[in-house]
């Protein structure tokens, strides 16, 4: 079981992460660049200048960042290998506990993948582009794992669970990190146009879907592959 689980994430985690990093190379990266040059400018005005126009943000001259080409290029396929395999490897736990009957299931199960660590955090913090005002950075990471988790167990007791009580509780779960509200900076406040802004969270949004569909059919495919094949034999 654990050959398989292991098998599952690395074939998924690998095919989903090439997918990602096509797809933001593409089709986000270009928007993340474009809008680098709306920030280089406030880069030589002073500090002072810079805080004032745009709580919460911080230039970090100093910090290390792949060059464009091919260190970010490699920098991202790495990051986003990681991220891939780890939730790959989830999945694949997961399935040993409700192995699907079909190749068609994982796409449910990549759906649920995707509005617990995507859709549901950035309906409080939406994907930024640099030079954007943001919050505290501690409190924006508990509200996203919160909301993560909430929306995780929430998902579990409305599908799964026998009782009418369980789906409500469920329900009340989802909805309790956005009646609270995620943190947000005291002014909102973006060096990008609107327009580059409105575009980077549809594409954002988009390519993350691909993701996790494609993290949901591969799995489930390979998984039940290996399990039909060690029925077989």
């Amino acid at each position: 079981m654990m050959k398989r689980i292991i098998q599952t994430a690395g074939f998924t985690g690998l095919l989903a992460a090439l997918l990602l990093t096509l797809l933001q190379s593409f089709w986000v990266a270009p928007l993340i660049l474009e809008a680098e040059t709306f920030e280089t400018p406030a880069a030589g005005h002073t500090h002072e200048h810079a805080d004032s126009a745009l709580p919460g943000h911080t230039h970090a001259a100093e910090a290390w960042e792949p060059e464009d080409g091919w260190q970010r290029l490699v920098s991202t396929t790495g990051a986003n290998l990681v991220v891939a395999v780890g939730f790959a490897l989830m999945l694949a736990g997961l399935y040993t506990l409700r192995t699907p009957t079909r190749t068609s299931q994982g796409v449910l199960w990549g759906l649920a993948g995707y509005a617990t660590f995507c859709l549901a955090p950035t309906l409080g913090l939406p994907p930024e582009l640099p030079g954007t005002a943001a919050a505290d950075l501690l409190q924006r990471q508990i509200w996203w794992v919160s909301t993560a988790a909430s929306t995780a167990v929430a998902i579990a007791l409305v599908v799964f669970g026998r009782h009418c009580a369980l789906k409500v509780l469920g329900v009340v779960i989802l909805v309790m990190p956005h009646v609270m509200g995620a943190p947000q900076p005291l002014v909102h406040a973006s060096l990008a146009p609107q327009a580059l802004e409105t575009q980077f969270k549809v594409a954002s949004q988009l390519t993350n879907a691909a993701f996790w569909l494609a993290l949901g059919v591969i799995s489930a495919w390979w998984f039940r592959r290996k399990t039909d094949g060690q029925y077989a034999a």
